[in-house]
């Protein structure tokens, strides 16, 4: 049953299915070196895409292309929400105002503010109030206030962060700072939720919820998931599909299954000798 949230976290008007997210011949150059070359993807409403490749393969390149950090040289990046955009040469504020939220490989907290300051910064974006109206608080800026209060207080019970509301964010464990993260994102109300390595450095038990929590996102509320993840038993486990890259270029996409027994996927992220990890189970419970 599906918590109740004062506003809705998921922007999206698009029904489960329905292209949401079309990435077309990217090519992105530093310089000499190309880390991107010739990638399609084409993303749908409601499910749960990883990407997945060694280091170096491209993978954060793709996210930050996405995101408006980069820009690519060559290829177009369509984002379907309320009509067709073009996010390959806009800027990171604008595509967050689309609908697009994100999560990074390392920690991108303000580490000196409190855990609900970091949730209603992440609001922010959506408040239509100006400064003096919101320091005078009165009025149309107060009512908003109380209501995106209310919407933060809604993602801390869903990410079961209450006790350590007002706790400072550089005083957290590495796991709750990453499910700060999170609820930074969600604060954001996306379309589309994309996941740079949210459990990186995690033991077992706080992947564990990490899991849990992605997988409640998205099918309670239908937030559509992009993850970058290195461990295969949760890639494996909670992923629709799949896509693999290698020194830039997509080499494989489908099911978990397929993905798993591709043998330019094993060939080229593992090896043989290590693509019994592939199959390797991960504990939802």
């Amino acid at each position: 049953m599906q918590r109740g949230f004062s506003s809705q976290l998921n922007s999206s008007s698009l029904r489960p299915g329905e292209l949401q997210l079309s990435v077309e011949h990217l090519q992105l150059n530093f310089g000499g070196v190309t880390a991107l070359l010739g990638v399609d993807l084409q993303i749908r409403q409601g499910e749960i895409f990883a990407i997945i490749g060694p280091n170096g393969a491209g993978k954060t390149s793709l996210l930050n292309c996405i995101s408006g950090l980069y820009h690519p040289q060559r290829g177009r990046i369509l984002f379907y929400h309320n009509g067709e955009h073009d996010l390959t040469h806009l800027r990171p504020h604008q595509i967050a105002r689309l609908g697009v939220a994100r999560t990074f490989q390392n920690i991108e907290l303000f580490r000196h503010m409190t855990v609900l300051d970091n949730l209603l910064a992440g609001a922010h974006i959506h408040m239509k109030s100006n400064l003096l109206a919101s320091l005078i608080y009165w009025g149309m800026a107060q009512r908003e206030q109380i209501q995106f209060r209310r919407f933060i207080e809604d993602i801390i019970e869903l990410l079961e962060i209450q006790a350590i509301r007002n706790k400072v964010v550089a005083t957290l464990p590495y796991g709750l700072q990453k499910r700060v993260e999170l609820g930074r994102a969600l604060a954001l109300r996306p379309a589309i939720l994309l996941l740079d390595e949210p459990m990186a450095g995690m033991n077992t038990e706080e992947k564990e919820d990490m899991a849990r929590f992605i997988l409640d996102v998205n099918e309670e509320y239908g937030v559509t998931i992009v993850l970058i993840e290195h461990d295969m038993g949760v890639v494996m486990d909670i992923s629709d599909r799949v896509a693999v890259l290698n020194f830039g270029q997509k080499i494989a996409e489908g099911t978990p299954d397929e993905v798993r027994n591709n043998p330019l996927v094993i060939e080229a992220y593992l090896g043989e000798e290590h693509a019994a990890l592939l199959s390797r189970p991960f504990s939802k419970s």
